[in-house]
């Protein structure tokens, strides 16, 4: 199902109405609903009508039939794992996401969430390693910082578990994907 469909649908509106609305000929419309990626002005005029943002047209269905969410939550939950070890609790998870063939929306920003979650690591281990020899900083409060930051990415990886199980999403995620 198209995005447009869903969303043109969930607003209760025809083909018709929603040309209407946004000043779209109905035959754009169609070839949009039939698969076809609306650009530009087009885009930006059907968001408005539907009251969405630009973006949510053009994403694809985040829940094919193919995806499995026991395993897309076994992949969120194999970071947790290695947590302590930022580089690997990378790997772990698109390992499985490669084995599996679960390549989703879901998948892809579970692994870009963790990406950047060990950008920030390594940033403030090594921002602290400064603080601590310029600013004789007591070590105590640095480690006290880095273990806040893990214990952070531990809520985050258990917040994210929690809504794939009841909703089929994310809680925290991105509008875009690194990978």
């Amino acid at each position: 199902m198209s995005k447009l469909l869903y969303y043109r649908e969930q607003l209760n509106l025809t083909q018709e109405e929603l040309s209407h609305k946004s000043g779209v000929s109905v035959r754009t419309i169609q070839r949009i609903e039939a698969g076809t990626n609306p650009k530009g002005h087009t885009l930006k005029v059907l968001a408005e009508a539907l009251n969405i943002e630009d973006n949510k047209l053009l994403e694809k269905d985040d829940k094919p039939a193919d995806l499995n969410y026991s395993l897309i939550k076994l992949i969120n939950l194999s970071s947790i794992l290695f947590v302590c070890f930022p580089p690997i609790n990378i790997l772990l998870p698109l390992i499985i996401m490669f084995t599996k063939k679960q390549f989703g929306q879901l998948t892809k920003q579970i692994v870009s969430l963790q990406i950047l979650w060990t950008i920030i690591i390594v940033a403030a281990f090594i921002l602290g390693s400064y603080i601590n020899s310029s600013f004789l900083i007591d070590r105590a409060y640095i480690i006290a910082f880095l273990i806040l930051l893990v214990l952070l990415n531990i809520f985050i990886i258990l917040r994210n578990t929690v809504e794939i199980d009841k909703n089929q999403r994310l809680y925290i995620s991105f509008n875009f994907s690194i990978i």
